[in-house]
């Protein structure tokens, strides 16, 4: 239901953007990249954490780790990911395929301003096998997100 979930999702706020179904695994950033042929970075990762009672959806780009006194500092408490079954149930989507289009539930959703570095971003679609392409600001206005910087990028 996931991957329908998204197509009627983007049909109805964002039908200029196209679904890319790759046909091979791009749940994982190392697949993603490898398959779009771009660097690490440019895989916006969706990640579904909770902070207090509060779940959140954090874009990210993929080669971001999240960072423990950025969440404290920005959403007030540490970071608790959920598994993979609770990320399902919240979401709708399954962890591979997880993505801010869609949802089954009504969840605040968070990017990282490490996404601004890149003038495009790839982020799942709902399936392990899918993605979009989008501009990070553009992503940022059509979920409804806000910016945070909660991310350590790698050295």
């Amino acid at each position: 239901m996931s991957g329908e979930s998204v197509l009627a999702w983007l049909h109805s706020h964002a039908p200029d953007l196209k679904l890319i179904d790759h046909s091979r695994s791009t749940a994982t950033v190392a697949e993603a990249a490898e398959v779009l042929g771009v660097e690490p970075g440019r895989i916006a990762k969706t990640l579904a954490f909770r902070v207090g009672e509060t779940v959140y959806l954090l874009l990210a780009r993929g080669d971001a780790r999240l960072d423990n006194a950025g969440c404290k500092a920005e959403l007030g408490g540490r970071p608790r990911m959920l598994d993979p079954e609770e990320t399902l149930a919240v979401t709708g989507h399954a962890v591979g395929g997880v993505c801010p289009f869609g949802l089954a539930t009504d969840l605040p959703i968070v990017a990282d301003r490490s996404l601004l570095a890149y003038p495009t971003v790839f982020p799942a679609a709902g399936t392990r096998t899918s993605s979009v392409e989008v501009e990070p600001e553009r992503l940022v206005q059509l979920v409804g997100a806000r910016w945070v910087s909660v991310c350590k990028l790698p050295e």
